[in-house]
């Protein structure tokens, strides 16, 4: 039964990257366009997505699946900065015992889209994506293995 399911782990890859890359412009663009001057937590984010775009693209072109573990861990931990980031903005207790974050305060919403989308929550988003989509890919890894 197992051999007839379909393996999605080139889908699962590419949307990765793509979903990095997204991020990746999309950040430039609030930066270099828009002028949004990134806070301390903003760079932490950037730290960990800009190379996820290289680290999965050669990932792609290689169909290196074992990338999954790597990506697994760096896309966890942005999405753990990018939530205490949203949540710092977000969340009035949070907000108001938040420490500062340098010139740049962490609390401050260049954007706020309906309410509730932020930047620290499109890239939770991207993190999000990118660490289900690792997690679906280690656990084909590990079945194929055993």
């Amino acid at each position: 039964m197992e051999e007839n399911k379909k393996d999605y782990r080139d889908t699962y890859l590419f949307i990765s990257w793509a979903a990095s890359v997204i991020a990746m412009f999309g950040s430039l663009y609030f930066s270099e366009i828009r002028q949004y001057e990134p806070c301390v937590l903003c760079w932490y984010q950037r730290i960990l997505m800009y190379p996820l775009t290289i680290i999965l693209a050669v990932a792609v072109v290689k169909k290196d699946y074992k990338i999954a573990l790597y990506s697994m861990v760096m896309s966890g931990v942005g999405a753990s900065i990018s939530l205490y980031h949203y949540s710092i903005q977000k969340i009035p207790f949070m907000t108001d015992s938040a420490v500062s974050c340098g010139r740049i305060p962490c609390t401050g919403q260049y954007i706020n889209w309906l309410g509730f989308i932020t930047i620290p929550f499109l890239a939770l988003t991207a993190f999000a994506i990118i660490f289900v989509l690792s997690l679906l890919m280690w656990k084909k890894n590990r079945r194929q293995h055993k």
